[in-house]
């Protein structure tokens, strides 16, 4: 019995092994020319970008693949985010290939530097680039920009613009001008133009980005890219030279991974303020009621998730402050009511904050969502006013100001004191009307404490003055 199980054993290795082998020579001529990595960015470039591209770069060694092709159409992006994805460009083993495409695809801003770091500029017909001057350099106020933009088309011959307006905007922009052109130089493109889309925010199609050597080829399919790309010289890392051979190569799609896909997520500007509101309100929540543990974790995981993609976007404190200082009004009106004033307050404190949160052009909260959570914010704002007006008007349940109105049970006969069964207690009990006789046993209507006394009367004369008065 043992000897078949360890032959039904080794034949199910042995067919195991034969499969591997099989299918790696049918899978060998496939791949004998070779293969190219092809990634596809769309998109703002952030954190997610910069580790897809690196995953890729890794994948690309591990298959010995003769180049990664980075199909972008990017609208901008983070700049530290696209100083670090041309770094890894820059220092890559394996040529990158930037190829803007498909047709109405752009590399506008932070895509514009990456296809001046990238080995080979490639465009497919009907795109463009440009529009690569730094933005929120100093901060300006809203329509701070526009207002600039028209005073420069209304005077073109004013370069303060285009030289920047502080001290501030003028490092940062001068130092943008010398990262472009330090790419321009390395790969032999139009430094001039460089500089001009960053000072002028210019913009080139790709048939005039081709015609002013801003790049290096056109294709309009992944088969024309391979044929244009044959043969091409490059240069690597340590400036040494590498000629591409393209012609036979198999283009491999790589996707994100997961966690590439979740970072991606995370590190979108609405999802981290939504991640962020849901954390502050679920640590409200378990503090309101203790030992309830889902909102409290809850709460906390999305507020640790919240301050991670804060931390790698570009995060206006001003604008986190706001947010949290509206917040804290509005739940100081609802423990100490003051009418609304607390509460609109924090509303529009919360609400400019929402606003101020981002920094970039390109990485913003969305306007709905803002909306949508200040219009919660004020609904909520508005049931804690109602329902504590709805309180002032209810009549006290307890103290000295609830025991008018209420009944007792007079313990004994008398006139004018007596002793009374008030709530299961023996109180004394002063009448009203020192003429009237109590019987025992009789209802007596409280009319108000005095100290440790009550004064009472009779219920059957309350209600004859009633029937007197109606």
């Amino acid at each position: 019995m043992l000897g078949k199980l360890r032959l039904t054993l080794f034949t199910g290795l042995l067919l195991i092994g034969l499969m591997t082998v099989i299918s790696s020579l049918v899978a060998s001529p496939e791949n004998s020319g070779g293969s190219a990595l092809l990634l596809t960015v769309e998109g703002a470039i952030t954190p997610a970008t910069v580790d897809y591209l690196d995953s890729g770069l890794r994948e690309a060694e591990k298959q010995d693949a003769e180049l990664l092709i980075l199909q972008l159409n990017t609208p901008g992006g983070l700049d530290s985010s696209t100083r670090d994805l041309i770094s890894k460009i820059l220092n890559s083993n394996i040529p990158v290939v930037t190829w803007v495409a498909p047709a109405g695809a752009r590399a506008a801003s932070a895509g514009t530097y990456i296809l001046y770091g990238s080995h080979v500029a490639a465009m497919a017909s009907a795109t463009h680039l440009g529009s690569a001057t730094p933005v929120s350099m100093g901060g300006g106020l809203p329509g701070q920009e526009a207002d600039e933009e028209q005073e420069q088309t209304e005077n073109p011959d004013n370069d303060e613009k285009r030289e920047g307006s502080s001290a501030m905007e003028r490092k940062v922009l001068e130092d943008a001008v010398s990262y472009i052109r330090n790419l321009a130089d390395r790969h032999g493109r139009n430094a001039d133009w460089a500089e001009k889309a960053v000072r002028d925010a210019d913009n080139l199609t790709a048939s005039e980005a081709l015609e002013m050597k801003v790049i290096d080829l056109m294709a309009d399919s992944r088969n024309e890219l391979l044929s244009a790309l044959d043969g091409r010289e490059v240069v690597m890392a340590g400036d040494e030279k590498h000629q591409l051979a393209t012609a036979d190569l198999s283009i491999i799609n790589y996707d994100p991974d997961w966690r590439t896909r979740i970072l991606s997520i995370i590190t979108d500007p609405t999802v981290a303020y939504f991640l962020m509101i849901l954390g502050f309100y679920g640590l409200i929540f378990e503090l309101s009621n203790p030992g309830s543990l889902f909102p409290g974790i809850l709460g906390t995981l999305s507020l640790l998730l919240a301050l991670y993609a804060f931390q790698v976007l570009p995060v206006n404190y001003a604008g986190l402050a706001l947010i949290f200082f509206g917040i804290a009004l509005i739940i100081a009106e609802a423990f100490a009511p003051s009418f609304g004033i607390l509460g609109i307050g924090g509303i529009l404190a919360f609400v400019s904050g929402s606003v101020l949160l981002m920094d970039s052009t390109n990485i913003a909260v969305s306007l709905p969502l803002i909306g949508g959570v200040a219009l919660i914010a004020a609904g909520f704002l508005l049931w804690a006013v109602t329902r504590f007006m709805g309180l002032r008007k209810r009549r006290p349940t307890i103290g000295e100001e609830a025991v008018p109105g209420e009944s007792c049970v007079a313990l004994e006969s008398f006139t004018g004191k007596g002793k009374v069964r008030f709530h299961g207690e023996i109180w004394t009990a002063k009448l009203t009307d020192p003429q009237i006789q109590v019987k025992k046993d009789e209802d007596l209507k409280v009319i108000q404490m005095q100290g440790l006394t009550l004064q009472v009367e009779p219920v059957t004369a309350q209600a004859a003055t009633d029937q007197h008065s109606t």
